[in-house]
């Protein structure tokens, strides 16, 4: 099982909040319960440093730092079933706003009661990132492009890219947010499950957000999260939303 690429990188001068913790409500049973065995509380906490002005060591200009880890609840009452951690930082030594950005992300999780467990197989990744906005300051975006190193027993080279967008309303009382990811992947890791497997396989993961300020600081809302051979190798487009509050300081 692919870890979920929750997986984005701001790399503007906007003075965003440095931290923040969500606690979602996963309604995927809910909605399909074909597919899914239960309902599920997630937690997330993130610390983000924006792109700064101070050089490092005399020349490196530094970017964005991001670290974010995200634990589910989805084991046997409520224990933890999967934890995710996802490193990135940005830099330059030149003029133009294109960003070096290096990412590592990897995880644990377990499969059902009584089972070992898995990984969620560490992934590292090198490649550039640029960052735009609109004019009056509402609306910030950010695309990047990476090679990608994957540590199967049999390593997977492939190409990821992603769009993030964040988006201002109502005097920034409410925020559109979210990211889209795309990559490729060899089917075979190199393990028994995968050895009669060939080629590549193309991911997508999206996680749009919908966010209302209730007071300073706290926020309620909504996320759909999208997976696309991301949870299985079956070619249908799974959409997960969940309920939210989000506290930023």
């Amino acid at each position: 099982m692919k870890p979920a690429f929750i997986f984005f990188l701001l790399v503007f001068s906007f003075p965003v909040f440095t931290q923040q913790l969500q606690l979602h409500y996963d309604l995927r049973h809910s909605l399909d319960p074909k597919h899914t065995t239960k309902n599920f509380p997630a937690l997330y906490f993130e610390y983000f440093r924006p792109a700064g002005a101070d050089s490092v060591y005399g020349f490196i200009k530094p970017g964005s730092f991001l670290l974010k880890i995200q634990s589910e609840f989805s084991g046997e009452r409520n224990n933890t079933g999967q934890f995710y951690m996802q490193l990135s930082q940005a830099f330059r030594f030149w003029k133009p706003q294109i960003y070096m950005q290096l990412q590592y992300n990897g995880g644990l999780g377990i499969a059902e009661p009584g089972s070992y467990g898995y990984y969620l197989t560490n992934g590292f990744s090198v490649g550039a990132a640029h960052n735009f906005q609109n004019g009056n300051n509402t609306a910030f975006f950010n695309v990047y492009a990476s090679y990608k190193y994957t540590t199967f027993k049999k390593p997977s080279h492939d190409l990821i890219s992603a769009f993030f967008w964040l988006w201002f309303f109502s005097n920034y009382r409410i925020s559109l947010t979210g990211n889209v990811v795309v990559w490729t992947e060899n089917r075979n890791h190199g393990d028994p499950f995968t050895s009669t497997m060939t080629g590549k396989k193309f991911s997508l993961f999206g996680d749009p957000q919908l966010w209302f300020k209730i007071c300073k600081g706290l926020s309620g809302g909504s996320k759909s999260s999208i997976y696309y051979h991301v949870l299985g190798d079956n070619n249908r487009l799974k959409v997960y939303p969940s309920v939210a509050l989000r506290y930023q300081f």
